[in-house]
C-alpha cells in the first residue's frame, strides 16, 4: 500500500515539474507555430492556449516518467532509509540528542547571522544557506565531541532540586522499603537471579567482603520461583538451588542484614530493566555475574559488583588435572565434543564426549578459562 501511495507522489511530482518546464518553452512554440489560436488568452491565470498545451504535454509526459522510474526511486529510498537506520543505530542514544541539540542551535546562530549579511548585492540570498550548513554541522560535531564537558555543566544542580523533579518516585520508594530509612544510609547491594542460582555470593557474604544491606527484590524472587516450576529439568534444578541459596544467605550470614521490598515496575515487563532501575531510585549497588546486565547497569550510571570478574582476581575453581562427576547433556560446536554443566550453570566442554550423551559419567579437567562472562571449564572422559 505504502510503495502505491509513493508511486502515485512521484508521479504527480514529475507531472508538476515536467508541466513546469514545458510551460517555460511556451514562447518557443508561438515562434515556430505563429497562430492566433495559440496566443488565445485562456482566461485560466492569464494563460495562453499554448502555454495550456504545454503545461498538459509536460505533465503527463512528465507523469508518464515518473510511473515508470518510481519502482527504482522507492527503490533507492528504501536503502537510503536503511542505511540511515543503521547509522542511527551505532550511535549511542546520547550522542543523537547531543547531536540534535547542537544541530538546533548551530541553526539559531545562522539565522541570527544570515539577517545581517542578507543585504549584500549578488551574493546576499546564498549566505543563509552556506551559513546554514557550515554551523549546522560545527553544532553537531562540538556538542557530540564536548558532550561529557557539556553534561558536567548539570553536575552543580542542587540535590534537593533533583529529588524535587521526582518526589512521586522517591516517595514511593521510600514508603516500601522496610522502616521507610532512606535508602543511601543503607548501601543497599541487590541481587539478581544469576547470582543467586550462581550460589558462591553466599560464601561472598560470609567472607565479609560486601558491606551494607542486601536488598532482594520481589520481582527477582517470582522469577525464581518461575525457573523452579519449569518443566525443563536442568532449570527446575537451578531455580530450586537459587531458593536455597537464597534461604541460606538469610538464615545463616551474620555479617549482612538482608531485607526484601515489594517495590515494582509495573511498565516495565523485564526483570534485568526493573533491577537497574531500582539501582537508581535507592542508590545502590547491582551483584550479579551476567555480562550483559553488567554492561547495561553501568551505561545508565549504576555500579555494578561482577562476582565473575571477583572470581578471575583469585583464580578459577578448578585446577588442571582435578576429576569431578557431570552428566553430559547436549553436543558441542565441534565434531565429537559434548556439553555438560555443573549446579550453578558453569559450561563444562568435554572431548569425544558426544557419545555419553544423557549418561553421568567422570571426567578430568584440562584447562579452565575464567572471563567477565563467566567461566567454562575444559575436560576429557577419565579412561
Amino acid at each position: 500500500m505504502l510503495d502505491r501511495i509513493l508511486r502515485i507522489i512521484i508521479a504527480l511530482l514529475l507531472a508538476m515539474v515536467g508541466g513546469a518546464l514545458l510551460h517555460l518553452a511556451s514562447p518557443a512554440l508561438t515562434l515556430f507555430i505563429s497562430t492566433e489560436i495559440l496566443k488565445m488568452d485562456m482566461g485560466i491565470f492569464k494563460l495562453t492556449l499554448a502555454s495550456m498545451l504545454c503545461i498538459l504535454v509536460g505533465a503527463a509526459f512528465g507523469g508518464f516518467i515518473g510511473f515508470f522510474i518510481s519502482s527504482f526511486l522507492i527503490r533507492q529510498l528504501k536503502r537510503f532509509n536503511v542505511w540511515v537506520e543503521m547509522q542511527f543505530n551505532k550511535m549511542p542514544i546520547h550522542d543523537v540528542i547531543a547531536g540534535a541539540c547542537g544541530l538546533s542551535i548551530g541553526l539559531v546562530i545562522a539565522n541570527l547571522l544570515s539577517y545581517s549579511f542578507a543585504k549584500i548585492p549578488a551574493v546576499g540570498d546564498y549566505i543563509p544557506v552556506v551559513f546554514s550548513i557550515v554551523l549546522g554541522y560545527l553544532g553537531i560535531h562540538i556538542t557530540i565531541k564536548k558532550r561529557k564537558e557539556i553534561g558536567s555543566l548539570f553536575d552543580g544542580i542542587p540535590k534537593a532540586l533533583k529529588e524535587a523533579m521526582r518526589p512521586k518516585d522517591k516517595e514511593k520508594t521510600s514508603a516500601k522499603l522496610p522502616g521507610s530509612v532512606l535508602a543511601e544510609d543503607k548501601r543497599y547491594k541487590l541481587l539478581d537471579t544469576s547470582v543467586i542460582i550462581d550460589g558462591r555470593i553466599a560464601d561472598i557474604c560470609e567472607t565479609g567482603f560486601l558491606e551494607g544491606t542486601l536488598l532482594i527484590p520481589v520481582f527477582v524472587l517470582e522469577e525464581l520461583q518461575h525457573i523452579a516450576d519449569s518443566a525443563d529439568a536442568l532449570k527446575r534444578i537451578r531455580g530450586r538451588r537459587g531458593l536455597d541459596i537464597l534461604q541460606k544467605i538469610r538464615t545463616e550470614s551474620n555479617k549482612l542484614k538482608v531485607e526484601i521490598t515489594n517495590v515494582d515496575f509495573e511498565d516495565i515487563a523485564e526483570v534485568d530493566s526493573k533491577l537497574v532501575r531500582l539501582g537508581q531510585q535507592v542508590g545502590g549497588k547491582i551483584v550479579t555475574n551476567d555480562f550483559n546486565l553488567n554492561k547495561v547497569a553501568q551505561l545508565r550510571g549504576v555500579e555494578v559488583l561482577n562476582i565473575n570478574e571477583l572470581s578471575n582476581a583469585v583464580k578459577p575453581v578448578v585446577i588442571p588435572g582435578e576429576s569431578m562427576q557431570v552428566t553430559v547433556v547436549k553436543d558441542g560446536k565441534e565434531p565429537g565434543q559434548g556439553v555438560a554443566y555443573l549446579d550453578d550453570g558453569t559450561m563444562i566442554v568435554i572431548e569425544n564426549g558426544r557419545r555419553h550423551i544423557n549418561n553421568t559419567i567422570s571426567v578430568e579437567v584440562t584447562s579452565a578459562l575464567q572471563t567477565a562472562a563467566g567461566r567454562m571449564i575444559f575436560a576429557k572422559p577419565r579412561v
